[in-house]
This record gives C-alpha cells, sequence and structure tokens, in this order.
C-alpha cells in the first residue's frame, strides 16, 4: 500500500486523485438565508484551485497544443486566488465569492471570478471529456479524442480566433502511447494508468455537477468569451 500511493504521488493523475479526495472530504453543505436555493455546496477554494494546478500539468503533456487553454486557467487560478487573498477567512469558498459579485452586479463582468469560475469549469469539463475517451480506449487517435473533447466542451463559447487557433495547434498533439507513458509513473503499465483515470473520472464528475449548480444558480454558465 505505501509503494502504491508513493507511486501516485509522482503522477500528475495520482496527484489529482489525492487533491479531489480532500476537496470531497472538506465539501459542506450550506443553507442560505436570501433568495436563494438551499442545501447549495460549498466548495473549499484553495483544495480546488490546487486540483485545477494539477490539471495545468496534466495539459502540459499534451504539449503547445494546450497552451491556450494552459494560459487561461493559470490567469483564472491568479484571479480567485487574489480574491482570496484580500480576506482568507471570508473567501473561503467559491460560493462566498460568487454571491458577493451577485450582489454587486459584477458576476458577468469580463475579470470577474464567477468568470474565473466559470471558465475553470470549462477547462475540467474538456479534461473529464478527454480522460473518459482515453479510459474507453487507450488506443485511440490523440488528436482525434482532443478535438472531440474541445468541440464538446470548450468551442460552443469560443470565438472564431480561439476556436481557429486551437485547430492549428491540433497538429502538434503526441501520439497515444508517447501521452500514456508521460502520464505514467516509472515501470507503471497502461493498465494501471487506465485504473487511476478512471478513479479520477469517479471523482471529478460529481465535483462538476456541483459547479455546474453553482454557475446556474448565479446565472453566469452561458457566458461566452469576452
Amino acid at each position: 500500500m505505501e509503494e502504491t500511493t508513493k507511486k501516485k504521488k509522482m503522477t500528475e493523475i495520482g496527484s489529482a486523485i489525492e487533491e479531489l479526495s480532500v476537496l470531497s472530504i472538506a465539501k459542506t453543505t450550506i443553507v442560505t438565508t436570501d433568495t436563494e436555493a438551499t442545501n447549495i455546496i460549498n466548495l473549499p477554494l484553495k483544495p480546488l484551485l490546487s486540483f485545477c494546478k494539477l490539471i495545468i500539468q496534466v495539459l502540459d503533456k499534451i504539449g503547445p497544443t494546450m497552451a491556450v487553454l494552459r494560459q487561461d486557467i493559470d490567469q483564472n487560478i491568479q484571479r480567485l486566488e487574489k480574491m482570496w487573498e484580500s480576506d482568507p477567512v471570508l473567501y473561503s469558498n467559491l460560493v462566498e465569492i460568487m454571491r458577493k459579485e451577485a450582489k454587486e452586479g459584477s458576476s458577468r463582468k469580463p475579470k470577474s471570478c464567477s468568470r474565473a469560475a466559470l471558465w475553470l469549469t470549462r477547462a475540467m469539463d474538456f479534461t473529464l471529456a478527454l480522460l473518459q475517451r482515453l479510459v474507453k480506449d487507450m488506443s485511440q487517435n490523440m488528436e482525434q479524442a482532443i478535438e472531440e473533447s474541445y468541440n464538446l466542451t470548450i468551442k460552443p463559447w469560443h470565438g472564431w480566433i480561439s476556436s481557429a487557433a486551437f485547430k492549428v495547434a491540433l497538429k502538434l498533439v503526441p501520439n497515444n502511447n508517447t501521452f500514456i507513458n508521460v502520464l505514467a509513473a516509472k515501470d507503471e503499465s497502461h493498465q494501471m494508468v487506465q485504473e487511476d483515470i478512471s478513479s479520477l473520472i469517479s471523482l471529478l464528475i460529481p465535483l462538476l455537477s456541483q459547479l455546474h449548480s453553482i454557475l446556474e444558480l448565479y446565472e453566469v454558465n452561458k457566458l461566452k468569451s469576452t
């Protein structure tokens, strides 16, 4: 068991599993006193952002194709971290930040934290879609898997310039074996990587369901890129 734990800590997928496990434990249910629905899942901000940073590391394995998405994730993480730093107690969770912006009427502004949370969620949607395709068929064409995942999750919200740039960058995608190998720890088989990915997927699906519910509650879930 100890060796398995050490192995997971050496990989981005294993670290992501650990971060999501922490986040699942840390989540609480709050009952609001205003016009919002009750029983909203309260998502601690720091564990959520730590997981998003691990997504960047996974996307780095794909290479230059993910450069624009990677930069977008990093900027949105920084925006939310800046809000947290302004009052770590008050803004320790995502719901409080989004509630504040909703009351101020700033949720839809280009540099809002609500938009940052929206685009981080879409990046996680993309990651989930890609991992689901990989775990279903570890030998499938990576370029096709990435393009299909992008078309499903992010393209509907991107402008034509971003979509065109992504299309060009697809030519730089590594082949399937290369990508799986860089995700794996030393001496880790493709089957073991597949099992890790399956574990990550099982944790990511409920998190995304909760995030989409929060985004819908504050009516920012359908905003497009500015």
